[in-house]
């Protein structure tokens, strides 16, 4: 008895901890999903005119939707990607009539780079966004062939002389060629389904592996 009551408890408690952390994560994943429901909301919900903005608030505008008329001056960044094959996110320069602020007009492939985007008027609807892409391994620009290896508000505002601000387009009237890359809740990554799958299985198998090693117990033990 006493020799197979410690590998009963050590099975048991092993298994306690397991299938906690399996139902912890499916709270998590109930706590995300919300998460990811309110933000597509706030993503998709009726645009407001970028007009009645006076000041930038990365916190409270992030992911707000707007709309906005202007001219593109035809100054660009380019960003790689490979979003769909290799290519470039280009980072262009709307000027309405209060300001200059960068938009995100969408992917192009490596030969359309340079082609030249500029417009008299346009629409642009989509969403505010300061995206945080940059680490201590991502390279600097290279600013003698004009490629960005990450999206940087900031110093992308001051190299091309706009207001910290980007709009990353939904949906650009007229078309200009480039594939919108609008935000979405895809990209915030929801792994806590995975996560319980994993924990429950690891305890299935220390359930299994107690049993038998009970079993091999009472056999030799017979």
């Amino acid at each position: 008895m006493r020799r197979t009551f410690l590998p009963l408890l050590m099975g048991l408690v092993g298994c306690v901890i397991l299938i906690g952390l399996g139902v912890w994560q499916l709270q998590r994943l109930s706590w995300k999903t919300a998460i990811l429901a309110d933000l597509d909301a706030r993503i998709l919900a009726a645009p407001v005119p970028l007009a009645g903005l006076d000041t930038a608030d990365p916190q409270a505008q992030r992911y707000l939707p707007v709309v906005a008329q202007g001219q593109l001056t035809g100054e660009e960044l380019h960003v790689l990607s490979a979003a769909d094959g290799p290519g470039y996110r280009v980072i262009g320069v709307l000027d309405t009539a209060q300001r200059r602020v960068m938009v995100d007009l969408g992917f192009v492939p490596l030969g359309a780079k340079d082609i030249g985007r500029a417009a008299s008027d346009v629409m642009i609807t989509g969403n505010l966004h300061w995206p945080q892409e940059v680490d201590d391994w991502t390279p600097a620009p290279d600013m003698a062939v004009n490629i960005w290896y990450a999206r940087d508000v900031a110093p992308m505002a001051a190299a091309l002389g706009t207001a910290p601000l980007m709009i990353v387009a939904r949906r650009i009237t007229p078309e200009l060629g480039t594939a919108p890359m609008p935000l979405d809740s895809a990209a915030v990554a929801n792994d806590h389904l995975g996560y319980a799958i994993t924990w429950f299985s690891l305890a299935a198998v220390l359930a299994v592996m107690t049993g038998l090693f009970l079993w091999r117990g009472r056999r030799a033990a017979s």
